[in-house]
This record gives structure tokens, sequence and C-alpha cells, in this order.
């Protein structure tokens, strides 16, 4: 099997989250009035689901610049914490590396950390090409989305709840290669909370707290042993 065959395969789950949620995305940036070109525009250039889907609603809103600029800052700012991990497995140089680092979602890293390629293929090669086939999903589905939002005029309610359920897939699946009870309790018992203590902040807050503990956790282990 080829590295993009094997690349292909291991992402055919994430295909199925994000042809449909990028089309979901697509009607909905669509009912604000922009051209269909502007929503897989937008999944080339920012690539992030659940900014794009939050910049709807800011959008929607008139938000300014600024207050999309941070808002997304935020949202988006989970990545440094995980991203810091790839840095040993990300070896590639130059423009592919700076590829990696910009395509990195919750769904690549989630592939990334739980398969690898076949035996004989280039590891580095094997990441770019599972980043590049989620991105090409992901803008495929936006532009169909916006396509058919521009012809079709329906009531969208509740379409945003699939970013929700994407995640809850993918967590189902982290359980069932971890099968390990503590990083899932520590991440619930943190965003309970920060939702109840810092509800403007609570994604930022939840993973730092998750992440101290999980760090100070680590820490123990290895003096203990």
């Amino acid at each position: 099997m080829s590295t993009v065959g094997a690349a292909f395969r291991a992402s055919v789950p994430v295909m199925f989250g994000y042809v449909p949620l990028g089309m979901a995305f697509g009607i909905l940036f669509q009912n604000l009035g922009y051209a269909w070109y502007y929503a897989p525009l937008m999944g080339l250039t920012v690539y992030a689901g659940a900014a794009q889907f939050m910049a709807v609603g800011l959008l929607a809103a008139q938000a300014s610049l600024f207050e999309v600029a941070l808002s997304t800052f935020i949202l988006n700012s989970r990545h440094m914490f995980f991203g810091v991990s790839l840095l040993s497995r990300y070896r590639a140089r130059g423009l592919k590396k700076l590829y990696l680092i910009f395509g990195l979602t919750d769904e690549t890293y989630s592939l990334i950390t739980s398969t690898h390629p076949p035996a004989g293929h280039d590891e580095q090669n094997y990441y770019l090409a599972l980043t590049a086939l989620n991105q090409g999903y992901w803008v495929t589905g936006c532009a169909l989305g916006a396509l058919f939002g521009a012809s079709v005029q329906f009531d969208t309610s509740g379409m945003d709840f699939a970013l929700t359920a994407l995640f809850m897939v993918l967590m189902l699946e982290q359980w069932k290669k971890l099968r390990e009870p503590y990083p899932f309790a520590v991440a619930l018992l943190c965003g309970l909370m920060a939702l109840w203590l810092f509800r403007e902040q609570m994604l930022l807050v939840s993973i730092g707290l998750s992440i101290t503990l999980l760090l100070l956790r680590t820490r123990i282990g290895q003096v203990a042993s």
C-alpha cells in the first residue's frame, strides 16, 4: 500500500466527519450573504472548524476585527498545548514543516498519535498526506455546502451541533486507544470548574488546568520511580 493510500485509509473517519461538517459551515456562512467561494477560501487559509463556526456568529453580530482576532486566538490556543508534543515527530524541514504546523487540527493530531505509516514508508510523508487529505475533505465540504446554500433556502437551526458531535466521536476513539480514565476525568473536572469560575475564558482555562494536572502527575510518577 502506498503512503497516500495508507493515509487515506486512516483518515476515512475524518472524511465522514469533515465533509458534512464543512457543508454545515458552508451553508451557515452562505446565509450571511457572502459569495459562495468565500467559504472554501476560508477553509484554505484559516482551516479551523471551531473558529470558522464561531466566525459565523461573530460576523452575524458585526463584531470588530479585533474581537474576531482575539476570539480566534483564544479558541485555537489549545493547539499550542498539544502541538508541543509533536515537535519530536515533525522532523520535516522548510515548507513541509510549516504546512504540518499550519494544518494541525484536533482530528489530525488524533490520527498522528494513534496511527502509523506502513513499514518501509517515510513517516514525514505519511504525516503530510494525512494533513493534506484532512484539509482537502474540509475544503470540499465548505465548497459543497456554500454552493448548496446559494441555491436552496432552508432552516439551519441546530446545524452547528455537528462540531460537538465530531469532538465526541474523537473522544470515544481516544478512550478506545487509552483505556485510562484519569485524563478524561481531569478534562471533565477542569471543564466544569472553568465553566463555573471563568465562563468567558472557559476553553483556555480548562485546557491550561488539564495540562498542568497531567504534567504534575507525570512529574510525580517520575520522582516516585
